[in-house]
């Protein structure tokens, strides 16, 4: 029997559907800050920043690395377009490792042509990446 506290929620790549199933909560990074939506939750669209999606599905939490994109909330159901998104099981953490340690020494050494918009996000996906597999 379904439970009727659960909403859809579908997470979409350019590559692939990453998830499609019911659940319970869901958690993720905005601009605006740190989000959970329930069922029943105040329509909206947020911008998505580089941090971890929490998904609460029948008993258990499942995390994933969630780099950027769009999120829309309905009462029923939330989608997410993702530009990039990793369960643990799909990162190479000496990789993730290797990105973050470049993206700190890009801030900490910076000079007149470093971007710091783009270190920061940088880091940002590697610190998500690193957690998810914690």
């Amino acid at each position: 029997m379904a439970d009727e506290r659960n909403f859809r929620l579908k997470v979409i790549t350019p590559e692939r559907v990453f998830y499609d199933g019911d659940v319970n909560m869901v958690e993720f990074n905005t601009t605006e800050g740190e989000i959970g939506v329930y069922k029943g939750h105040v329509p909206m669209t947020v911008i998505i920043n580089p941090g971890i999606l929490t998904i609460s599905e029948s008993g258990r939490t499942r995390n994933a690395a969630l780099h950027a994109g769009f999120a829309e909330i309905l009462q029923d159901k939330v989608t997410i377009l993702a530009e990039v998104i990793e369960w643990p099981g799909e990162i190479d953490r000496q990789r993730a490792e290797a990105a973050k340690a470049r993206a700190e020494e890009r801030l900490h050494t910076k000079t007149p042509e470093t971007d710091i918009l783009r270190a920061e996000t940088a880091l940002q996906r590697a610190i998500a990446r690193i957690s998810v597999l914690k």
